[in-house]
């Protein structure tokens, strides 16, 4: 149940709304406000300025003036915060546990009333978004978008830089004298305004005198800022270019991009969602179809992710990536000859009624039966569903596609069409190959390119009448389209946990019937155990290998299946193939049964074989070049036992594998297994065994030679301080990860409890000390526990700008420092829910090794 709410405070058009009521049980609160400004507001001068305050804001309030008091409040009540700012938009986000949520309410509701902003903070707090920056500099992602947006007509706000950094907020002002601190507050007062705001609450049984809090937010009585003007900001030469990029990760890829009309005021016919539909399908048929088959593409995705980036009140984007082979990159006007044909047959098709109908049938199959959405989460998406939709629509109108008319919709969706032309399009080719044959640097992110004309002759190809391929149609009627939604009758006796109902030393099933949630889904899981895994490096990299040719040869025919919203998903855990798959049940068996098939019958071609060697070649490096993941990797395999570094598997790789060896390793893997699984929903106990007995009966596999392996077994450190550093693999990447790792031994789950509450009682304190007051960064701290059999382990993982020694004393300041104070905390906690005694233990045990190792610091400076 949702009620809408205008206020016409103050001449306010200040909108609201309250969903009341939830179907299942929901304990968190969560509510979210949308301001509409965003970066393309940044003055000239000062770029990054709405990003920046949007961080200024959250600095203490004058009701509430701690800087990180709101944070300390959500983390000791169990809640958590975001925010985020986009080209038009800036959002705020919280969610708590219900019974401290009008406090929690009003303390954020400050910060868009009366923040404080104090001067002293200005300097701390551009330090954090240049470390969010420095951050953001590594990824493909963002470079690609800064590039793009440098391609804009001059005086376009896409060619701004919506970062910031120390330059553009810090050390350019102080040089042009001018006042951050002035403008900043000039900037809250004039676009921080009620009559731009949008809120979202979800809290079961409010009513709305909580609105009167934010009758009180600022009334600049200033027009929105439009944009709307100022439209077709990338018709120019520069842009129907092709573009040769130097990524950082070691992939090829390819981007076609068109830069159409606004498309926001066709939101209820949906037609770039139609048209990505079709152009991302991976049927038969289908682009990616084809250039699998020559062994050229990876992965397509195509259509307009609905970000203020590639959507707003100026242009929207449609956009088609590819993700290249080896053999696709040496082809890749080829594969881009492909795409036209493919979009060729569209044009001459026009809109399909039947495809059309059939997506709004999935699209409503989802709505209408989706699980509970996180609180945090919806209200995000409800608050700026306000911004762009009229009220009834506000639930609805980014996911249902309302109604196909034959006029109508065949005239927008063919008029978009006709824009999907070669002339009009912007070609990116990425490519690790074109590192030192790119002499241009884009401005911000320093991203190597260069520019060049589409050959003359492709371009003459594709203009002058391209012929069809043969190997291209529209997809078939789709037969995974669940048409059943009826719920299954409850099982005699009913049981609230999961019960084992078979078992044998092949494997064993346990099954849980739901009769909580009460919708027609069901998920499947089964771990298909092997010892032969973990026996080498290389045996590791060969079951990778598998894994992704595997998923690769099902791509095709468990497509229909994908999109009918069955989702499957094949993981190559550290001992063996897991196989998840839910959605609907009523056709999910089909899919399960599907996936059983292609693993009795699995195989691969020499091309596709080496296609996805080249392929886990730049998914190891990938890996190996971010510091964090590095980090992680080496902390591992000093912890763990019989543990292959990525490393050693980066080295069986490159040393040569054949596709002997893989079907030698695959039939090995299938040859003894124990299949262990999990079926809940709805779903009957007899129909949920047949799913054990398919998996024997098509792999007749063997019994294990011994009792299933145990899973995990953990060093036990010494009591004395050890450091391991290494050095990062990527010259191009400034940022450090530093991780402080303390083991202390066996615990029950109670004690594994009452640690979770200390880490969470410290993540805040901590985030608060490093990255407010140290301004180290976004990710400054991750606190976690690792369940390795017999140990408990606490971590903590902070990502950084520096590589220095000062950087893991400050880790040592903070750990030390807060320790006693967070134990005190953690006790007084304890007191109330009378855990006094075990909490001691903890602590106490903790705060030894703490000491332990400070003093050790303190002895070796």
């Amino acid at each position: 149940e949702v009620e809408i709410v205008h206020s016409a405070h103050r001449g306010t058009d200040f909108t609201c709304s309250v969903e009341k009521t939830t179907s299942f049980p929901v304990f968190q609160s969560a509510a979210a406000l949308c301001v509409g400004v965003g970066s393309f507001s940044d003055p000239t001068d000062l770029p990054g300025l709405a990003h920046f305050l949007e961080h200024m804001v959250f600095m203490g309030s004058e009701k509430y003036p701690s800087e990180n008091g709101f944070d300390a409040f959500l983390k000791k009540h169990g809640g958590s915060d975001n925010a985020s700012t986009d080209c038009e938009r800036t959002i705020f986000q919280f969610d708590i546990q219900r019974k401290n949520f009008k406090e929690a309410l009003d303390r954020w509701a400050q910060f868009f009333i009366c923040p404080l902003m104090i001067r002293d903070a200005i300097d701390r707090e551009v330090e954090a978004v240049d470390s969010e920056y420095q951050l953001a500099k590594p990824s493909d992602s963002h470079r690609k978008e800064m590039l793009f947006g440098s391609l804009a007509k001059p005086g376009h706000p896409m060619g701004k830089f919506c970062w910031g950094n120390a330059q553009t907020l810090k050390q350019e002002p102080k040089k042009n004298k001018i006042n951050v601190y002035e403008r900043l507050r000039a900037f809250w007062k004039k676009y921080y305004s009620a009559h731009y705001m949008t809120l979202a609450v979800q809290s079961k049984g409010w009513g709305n005198p909580f609105l009167f809090i934010f009758w009180f937010c600022v009334y600049s009585g200033l027009p929105k800022p439009d944009f709307s003007d100022m439209l077709n900001p990338y018709d120019t030469p520069a842009f129907y270019k092709l573009y040769r990029v130097v990524p950082v990760r070691k992939d090829h890829s390819l981007n076609i991009t068109w830069a159409l009309p606004p498309q926001e005021k066709y939101y209820r016919l949906k037609p770039l969602h139609y048209i990505s539909w079709l152009i991302g399908h991976e049927g038969t048929g289908s682009i990616l179809s084809v250039l699998r088959k020559k062994c050229w593409a990876l992965a397509l995705f195509g259509g307009n992710s609905e970000t203020g980036f590639d959507q707003n009140s100026t242009y929207s984007i449609f956009s088609i990536s590819i993700t290249l082979t080896d053999e696709g990159f040496q082809n890749f006007y080829q594969v881009t000859h492909l795409v036209f044909q493919y979009l060729k047959l569209l044009q001459t098709l026009g809109p399909q009624k039947r495809i059309y109908e059939e997506i709004q049938r999935i699209e409503a199959n989802e709505f209408h039966y989706q699980e509970q959405i996180d609180p945090i989460e919806y209200v995000e998406d409800v608050c700026e569903n306000m911004q762009l939709f009229p009220k009834e629509d506000f639930l609805t109108g980014d996911q249902l596609m309302f109604q196909f008319s034959p006029e109508v919709s065949s005239s927008v969706i063919g008029a978009i069409l006709s824009l999907l032309t070669p002339d009009k399009a912007n070609l990116m080719l990425f490519s690790p190959e074109h590192e030192g044959h790119c002499p241009l640097r884009e401005k911000w992110f320093g991203t190597q390119y260069n520019v060049e004309d589409i050959q003359q002759e492709w371009m003459k190809q594709w203009t002058d009448g391209i012929e069809l391929s043969q190997d291209l149609h529209l997809p078939e009627e789709n037969k995974f389209i669940s048409t059943d939604f009826s719920l299954k009758p409850p099982e005699s006796p009913e049981s609230e946990f999961p019960v084992k109902i078979a078992h044998s030393d092949r494997g064993c099933n346990w099954y849980k019937k739901d009769n909580k949630f009460k919708i027609p889904k069901a998920y499947i899981r089964f771990h298909m155990i092997s010892p032969v895994i973990q026996q080498s490096a290389k045996n590791l990299v060969l079951f990778d290998l598998m894994v992704n040719i595997l998923a690769h040869n099902l791509a095709e025919p468990a497509y229909e299946a994908e999109v009918a919203q069955l989702d499957y998903k094949l993981v190559a855990s550290e001992h063996g193939l897991v196989i998840r798959v839910k959605g609907f049940n009523h056709k999910l068996p089909l899919l399960f049964y599907l996936i059983i098939d292609h693993l009795a019958g699995f195989s691969a071609t020499p091309g596709v074989f080496s296609m996805f060697t080249e392929q886990l070649k730049k998914t190891y490096f990938n890996i190996l070049i971010k510091p964090e993941k590095l980090g992680k990797d080496v902390r591992l395999l000093i912890l763990e036992h019989s543990r292959w570094s990525m490393v050693e598997k980066y080295q069986a790789l490159t040393a040569g594998l054949t596709v002997d060896d893989l079907m030698e390793f695959s039939q090995r893997f299938r040859a003894e297994l124990y299949a262990e699984g999990l079926v809940q929903g709805n779903i009957s106990k007899a129909d949920s065994l047949q799913f054990l007995q398919y998996i024997t009966d098509k792999l007749q596999f063997s019994k294990l030679p011994a009792k299933v392996p145990v899973l995990f077994r953990v060093v036990e450190l010494p009591p004395k301080h050890h450091i391991c550093k290494v050095k990062s693999l990527n010259k191009g990447d400034a940022n450090s990860e530093v991780t402080v790792y303390y083991q202390s031994g066996t615990k029950a789950l109670r004690e594994h409890t009452l640690m979770e509450l200390l880490v969470m009682h410290m993540e805040e304190p901590c985030f608060d000390f490093l990255r407010t007051k140290e301004t180290l960064g976004s990710l400054v701290a991750d606190f976690s526990y690792l369940w390795l059999v017999c140990q408990w382990s606490y971590g903590m993982v902070r990502l950084s700008k520096s590589l220095n020694m000062g950087l893991r004393s400050r880790g040592e300041k903070f750990t030390f420092s807060c320790c006693s104070v967070i134990a005190v905390t953690f006790i007084n906690v304890a007191k109330e829910f009378h855990l006094v005694s075990t909490l001691v233990f903890c602590v106490s045990e903790l705060f030894e090794l703490l000491m332990l190792h400070h003093v050790h610091n303190y002895r070796s400076t």
